[in-house]
């Protein structure tokens, strides 16, 4: 587990006051590496470059193409996203969630609050991270049966083999080549395309 002074953690604001309140409330929670930036052009490309663990964006009142560009942020950059907002409606927070801010604070910038919203933005992130890996590999495994299951059906038309002769031939092959069975199915529907 990462410990508190070991977060890189970013803060997004045009506003110097408001910026160094978040700051302290960081700096006063544990969180000892704490940088500032303003929204400005490139400010994906200035994230990447910084690499934060954490970001927190602050925005007094945000105008469509600001929150825009923020969502760009959160859509572009897989981190924890905290955003505090003085002003909202529930389009705004619909669009920040879809985009995949973790924390949207509506009026509620306290530095006594700093602190457990941050956790919970990395609670939150943490949880829908996990997912949507377990998302991305159910639909990688769903991918893999349907190429074994083409493949069989190949085999068993072309060469006149059942269905378990069609797999245990991919296992053989799998096996005797160090690979996959997915990877030997995908070279067998490659073989079968390229004769026709």
């Amino acid at each position: 587990m990462v410990k508190l002074e070991e977060y890189n953690i970013l803060v997004i604001d045009e506003n110097p006051d408001r910026a160094a309140i978040v700051e302290r409330g960081l700096v006063e929670s544990g969180y000892a590496r704490v940088s500032r930036i303003g929204t400005s052009h490139n400010l994906v490309a200035r994230i990447q470059a910084l690499a934060p663990d954490i970001i927190i964006i602050d925005l007094e009142n945000p105008d469509r193409d600001t929150l825009e560009q923020m969502f760009q942020v959160s859509r572009a950059i897989a981190r924890p996203i905290a955003m505090f907002v003085d002003q909202s409606d529930a389009s705004m927070i619909q669009e920040a969630v879809s985009a995949g801010v973790s924390a949207y604070v509506v009026d509620g910038l306290r530095q006594d609050r700093i602190r457990p919203i941050v956790d919970m933005a990395i609670s939150r992130f943490n949880a829908f991270d996990q997912l949507r890996r377990e998302r991305d590999e159910a639909q990688a495994k769903l991918s893999e049966r349907k190429l074994i299951e083409r493949a069989k059906g190949l085999l068993m038309k072309e060469k006149g083999l059942s269905e378990e002769e069609s797999y245990n031939l991919l296992r053989k092959n799998a096996m005797k080549q160090n690979r996959k069975i997915y990877e030997i199915a995908q070279s067998v529907i490659t073989a079968f395309q390229l004769e026709f």
